[in-house]
């Protein structure tokens, strides 16, 4: 019988994986929600000593450089501690930056909390989506991965609530207690994580044999134990893969030179420009600034603002838990590139709305109506897919022994575009107008060639067929790869499968034959 984690095993442990790793995500989300609607408050704005434009930029903003150091310090720390152990610290870390913004009387401590913060949400997001990925069945790894997405969009969710609740509360509890309010998913946190298993790759890639048997039996569940036939094949395909890789005889900068195994260099670069995708479509315009958006773009005042802002936030959670039913469907590619030209188009509404808003002053309330309305389509077309193939993407395309650095040098990515866009919303939209939404449509209009020329379909494959895809030395261009783009497994690699599954049986017969004739010989004896 296998070992049970947080008394489950299988499905159930699974699950419970999931739910840990959705509720770094909250953290996320949460943050992202939450220090755009603190920014408008009259109390917050008089404590920080009513901070300019710029600096509202910063203050927003620099919690994504503290993600930027947070997430690159797992390229060293992810392996050492492995996934749990990560999460643990980046978590603790969170809750310390959320108590130094919650007590701060000034701009430069909320900026010392806000990278405080950053650092520990950097060391979560580029753990979470690994540890989900590398302990799930090939079938559900991205709805599931999905669901952490979703997670996301709770969080962003509740912050955009809580803050309008206590947005009629007088004095600095306004703000204070939304920021604090980050410690509860800390202590969520700390009552799963110390009591669930640590990636079975990772354990093999340390050579923790015996572990990754017990964590392989364990997720296998229904009774599935060590000595299982299907827990002995799928250890023996990790470990054939990582193998055939030898990784570790390779140095850093043999494998960012391209010298290394084939696609080492590629596949890094493919995750980590899937996660700036995500980050440059626009969307954090409207995660961090939204009310601020409804207020100095449109014109909508502070309580309409937040309300809107709460409503959409709700419209962008439903269309993500949607994004459930189509990933695994349709395949990352296909959800990508449509969900991306939804983008596109959404944007360009926007802008056209707002360039005769200032031609017709008159109209603005139905041009501003038209606006919020696309503001709205825009979730719900972000939501089904820009939102979660680039959070799944890296976690899948990686070299089975470089997914920690490979995720981490992805998440990387995803905070210094946060950063800048963050950084560069205020000013945008103060000195640019309308000209300002026109980047992102186009922005958006560009991922959908680059999705369809340079990225493999990941879906209904193992992380090792993914291994076995790059090893075959494809081209760059792929849109005409059918063993690349097509959505079904191709069946090279369940023949793979099935010729290790058969090599595993016959040194099984082999060990069998060799024990019984050693007890034969004690017999004799």
């Amino acid at each position: 019988m296998a070992r049970k984690y947080l008394g489950g095993s299988g499905q159930a442990l699974t699950v419970w994986i999931s739910v840990a790793a959705s509720t770094v995500l909250v953290f996320y989300g949460y943050d992202q929600g939450v220090f755009g609607n603190v920014l408008v408050g009259e109390d917050f704005l008089r404590t920080m000593g009513y901070p300019s434009t710029s600096l509202q930029g910063t203050m927003t903003s620099v919690y994504n450089l503290g993600c930027f150091f947070g997430a690159l310090s797992t390229i060293v720390t992810g392996d050492i501690l492995g996934r749990p152990k990560v999460i643990l610290v980046g978590s603790t870390i969170i809750a310390l930056g959320g108590i130094i913004q919650a007590a701060s009387y000034g701009a430069p401590q909320m900026l010392v909390g806000r990278v405080v913060a950053g650092l520990g949400t950097g060391m979560n997001t580029a753990t979470a989506g690994v540890w989900q990925a590398e302990t799930s069945k090939m079938g559900s790894r991205g709805k599931l991965v999905i669901i952490q997405m979703a997670n996301c969009i709770t969080g962003f969710s509740i912050s955009n609530w809580l803050t309008l609740g206590f947005s009629f509360a007088s004095g600095s509890v306004a703000w204070r207690f939304p920021l604090a309010f980050q410690v509860f998913f800390t202590a969520v946190i700390w009552c799963l994580c110390p009591f669930l298993p640590d990636s079975p790759r990772l354990l093999i890639r340390k050579g923790k044999y015996d572990e990754a048997y017990e964590v392989l039996a364990a997720l296998e569940g229904g009774g599935a134990t060590v000595d299982s036939p299907a827990v002995k094949t799928q250890f023996s395909i990790i470990k054939d893969v990582l193998d055939r890789e030898q990784m570790e005889s390779y140095t850093w900068f043999q494998l960012l030179s391209g010298k290394g195994p084939a696609g080492v260099l590629r596949r890094m670069i493919l995750g980590a420009w899937m996660q700036a995708m995500n980050q440059i479509s626009g969307i954090n315009v409207t995660s961090y600034y939204m009310t601020y958006v409804f207020i100095h773009a449109l014109g909508i005042s502070e309580l309409r603002a937040r309300i809107l802002a709460a409503a959409g936030s709700v419209d962008y959670l439903l269309f993500s838990i949607l994004a459930y039913f189509v990933i695994e469907r349709y395949g990352r590619r296909t959800v990508m590139m449509t969900s991306a030209a939804a983008c596109s188009m959404c944007w360009i509404i926007i802008s056209i709305v707002l360039a005769l808003t200032d031609k017709q002053p008159e109209n603005s309330y139905n041009y501003g109506a038209v606006a919020v309305t696309f503001f709205f389509v825009f979730w719900a077309a972000f939501g089904m897919g820009v939102l979660g193939v680039p959070w799944l993407y890296p976690t899948e395309i990686n070299a089975l022994a470089m997914r920690t650095k490979g995720a981490s040098l992805a998440m990387a990515t995803n905070w210094i575009f946060n950063y800048m866009v963050a950084e560069i919303t205020p000013s945008g939209i103060a000195n640019l107008g309308w000209k300002f939404w026109i980047i992102w449509a186009v922005i958006c209009f560009a991922f959908v060639p680059i999705t369809y020329f340079f990225y493999p379909e990941t879906a209904n494959r193992s992380l090792e067929d993914i291994d076995r895809f790059f090893e075959s030395k494809p081209g760059i261009f792929i849109h005409r790869n059918k063993i690349g783009t097509q959505l079904k497994r191709p069946a090279i690699y369940v023949e793979a499968d099935l010729r290790i599954e058969e090599q595993q049986r016959e040194k099984d017969q082999i060990s069998a034959v060799e024990v019984e004739k050693t007890e034969g010989e004690k017999t004799i004896q």
